[in-house]
């Protein structure tokens, strides 16, 4: 099935979520549609126009947001004046249910991939009646052992690429490269931090060259990929603010919520058996392996995700 044409907010503003923090969000589609949340990946990526091209604009109320600190939520994490330790997956959690108190919603659909999935996951334990459906396309869970493949264990097929990123990490950084990051990231020095996002983001392409799709983090304008990155580096050295394997161990608690869970064969970024598992922890959890496939997926995955998305609005 093919993405529907792309339609522009007719709805958006800045939600006070606290601690100083103002979160962007917006709404497209039908007004009087079926209320669904699109997470956005990173952490820190920012929301995407394009990420609404998988619902129907005439059947959903398609609701996205800026997780906080990036994207156009203030204060931006570029600035490194911007207190991280209020932006935690908990904080994220809270956030996601005042919009949803804010815009009225009483239940919605969830959708998003990678970060996103993790983000949705939690928000989905903690407030199971709020939920409806789940839809995750390349799915994580954020555990320590996911970040260490990530960021060590996959080096094994791109060596030149992470002994280049275990270098930017500086002396030491190698027994823990990701909190390493995550100082370069916070350092008063300007060159010093913009040095660090791009040999982080150099490690990420590194990941997924081989999916044919260009160079999605090198490509981020300086503003951007420094949230990205700092955002990203806090949140996976700390793991995820979560413990560790909750997601998957807790999942049976979500019985009764249908899920479609889309993932790459493929995906070097995040291996299948994160998926697997957490689809035989769910009991209504349906896991669509799109074969050839990596983390980003393409037209295949795509067409699972705008499916299930077509079903679930009869719902």
């Amino acid at each position: 099935m093919r993405p529907h044409h792309d339609t522009a907010p007719h709805t958006e503003g800045l939600l006070d979520v606290g601690d100083g923090n103002h979160v962007y969000w917006s709404v497209a589609g039908n007004p009087e549609g079926k209320p669904a949340l699109v997470v956005h990946g990173g952490p820190g990526s920012g929301s995407s126009p394009g990420a609404r091209r998988v619902f129907d604009p005439e059947r959903y109320r398609i609701v996205q947001f800026d997780q906080r600190g990036c994207g156009r939520s203030t204060p931006h994490a570029s600035d490194p004046a911007a207190d991280l330790s209020v932006n935690t997956t908990a904080h994220l959690v809270a956030d996601m249910e005042r919009l949803r108190s804010h815009l009225g919603v009483d239940r919605w659909l969830l959708h998003g991939g990678s970060w996103g999935s993790t983000l949705i996951l939690a928000y989905a334990l903690a407030h199971p009646e709020r939920v409806t459906e789940i839809v995750l396309a390349a799915v994580t869970t954020t555990r320590r052992s996911e970040t260490a493949w990530l960021y060590g264990g996959v080096g094994r097929f791109f060596p030149e690429a992470h002994e280049r990123f275990l270098a930017g990490a500086g002396p030491g950084g190698a027994g823990d490269p990701v909190r390493a990051y995550a100082a370069l990231m916070d350092d008063p020095d300007p060159t010093v931090r913009e040095r660090a996002a791009a040999d982080w983001c150099a490690w990420e392409d590194a990941v997924l060259s081989m999916e044919g799709q260009g160079t999605p983090y090198t490509d981020r304008v300086d503003r951007t990929r420094l949230a990205f990155v700092r955002i990203c580096a806090h949140y996976f050295a700390h793991g995820a603010f979560l413990e560790e394997g909750v997601l998957i161990r807790e999942a049976h608690r979500l019985a009764g919520i249908p899920g479609v869970l889309v993932h790459g064969r493929l995906d070097m970024a995040g291996p299948l058996t994160t998926a697997w598992e957490l689809a035989r922890a769910w009991p209504d959890a349906e896991l669509r392996v799109v074969e050839g496939a990596g983390h980003l997926g393409g037209a295949e995955t795509r067409a699972h995700v705008v499916a299930a998305l077509e079903r679930f609005a009869k719902g």
